[in-house]
């Protein structure tokens, strides 16, 4: 598959936004003037934002985006539109309420966090729902993604809030969606087109003639299927890439934070950590896409 700049985008920074809203509307602990829990709620907010306007670069038609929410029976795209529209309104009257009085509305914060979380699910359901594509069809989709978003997001929670939250939880959340992440790798290695028995012959219904290759491409140039749907990586770049999303972005966040955990360092060096987690999951995603093989392939000669 195509790795798109504006979906990858998407994909870790609201789900850093999310996960951050989702442990705020559980209380983590933030102590501070109205103005600096505005900049906390703005920080996670501003992220979930962020990443659904950069999705809607990635449609043929942005402008039309607001007619995806119209399919919610069938679409997990739409699904999670509403979901997310909901949850950050939720969280900017739980984040409003918190300024002017100075305490947490629990209700609206729980509420908040389950929508973080349903919101989360969404996304990732848009992938592991698909059938065409077998590495992406899993349980374990929504783990990682889920796990990613609730690392990334304590990262960024612990270091803009008070120091009360122990760097343990964050090791503890960062070394588990790692763990899920390489159980995934090993699932989706045993688990491409060919494994799942699909082959040329099985896509073109010619398999009882023999063997079948791709005489001659069916576009003079290339077209949507082909730019989006076929999209090859070589083993040597994807070993490279799959080395550097998990120094960046589960080793060094762990190092960070046994550091100022051991050492007493101020929290706000949780940001580094969070800033390197965030620079590992935009490779991680990367490979996301770019190693999935989509079952059009075989149209077009992919073995």
């Amino acid at each position: 598959m195509h790795p798109a700049v504006s979906v990858i985008f998407f994909t870790v920074m609201s789900g850093a936004g999310f996960g951050m809203i989702f442990l705020l509307g559980l209380g983590f602990p933030v102590n501070a003037s109205a103005a600096w829990v505005f900049f906390v709620g703005v920080v996670g907010g501003g992220l979930a934002v962020a990443g659904l306007l950069a999705s809607t670069f990635h449609l043929g038609h942005p402008e039309r985006a607001w007619r995806a929410l119209s399919q919610w029976r069938s679409s997990w795209l739409s699904r999670e539109g509403i979901a997310a529209i909901l949850t950050l309104l939720l969280f900017g009257i739980y984040v409003l309420i918190w300024m002017a009085t100075g305490s947490r509305y629990q209700i609206l914060g729980l509420l908040a966090a389950l929508g973080s979380a349903i919101t989360v699910f969404t996304t990732s359901m848009i992938y592991a729902q698909l059938k065409t594509v077998p590495q992406w069809k899993s349980p374990l989709t929504p783990v990682v993604y889920g796990g990613f978003s609730l690392g990334s997001g304590w990262l960024l929670a612990s270091a803009l809030g008070t120091h009360d939250a122990p760097e343990l939880w964050g090791i503890v959340l960062v070394g588990l969606a790692w763990a899920a992440k390489w159980l995934w790798w090993a699932r989706a290695a045993r688990n491409r087109l060919s494994d799942t028995g699909s082959t040329p012959e099985t896509a073109t219904g010619l398999g009882f003639i023999g063997k079948v290759r791709l005489l001659e491409r069916p576009h003079t140039g290339e077209n949507y299927l082909t730019k989006e749907m076929v999209h090859r990586i070589g083993r040597k770049h994807a070993r490279r890439l799959r080395m550097l999303a998990l120094v960046l972005g589960g080793v060094a966040p762990i190092i960070i934070l046994s550091i100022v955990g051991l050492s007493g360092a101020p929290a706000l060096l949780n940001l580094l950590a969070a800033v390197s987690m965030i620079i590992g999951l935009l490779a991680e995603r990367w490979l996301f896409f770019a190693e999935a093989e989509h079952a059009v392939s075989l149209y077009y000669g992919h073995r």
